[in-house]
């Protein structure tokens, strides 16, 4: 949520095994995946675009990147978590850096 408005639905991973599956054998993307624990990912075998969303501790936006199949982000040592979502999406939805995202599990 940002500004009280829902902006999708979210899929939380906080298992080694989930982390490291991801986004992988998926088509697109409808909603979000956060990624609990994590400074940076990566988009190897990956069949689309995603942007991701570097989180500090308090889920503020700290570093949006867009990336393309078959890439490593750069490692952001202040995330706590990141969130991915289908390119271009961040833009829609409005999100930017400095945004504090509310996560409801």
């Amino acid at each position: 949520m940002k500004n009280a408005k829902v902006l999708a639905s979210l899929e939380v991973h906080r298992t080694r095994r989930a982390k490291a599956k991801g986004l992988l054998g998926r088509e697109s993307l409808e909603g979000a995946v956060m990624l609990v624990d994590t400074k940076s990912v990566h988009t190897v075998m990956m069949k689309f675009d995603i942007d991701v969303a570097f989180l500090d501790a308090h889920n503020r936006v700290i570093k949006i990147v867009t990336m393309v199949p078959y890439r490593i982000s750069p490692f952001v040592m202040k995330a706590k978590s990141v969130v991915e979502v289908e390119a271009g999406a961040f833009a829609r939805w409005g999100v930017q850096v400095g945004d504090e995202l509310e996560v409801r599990e």
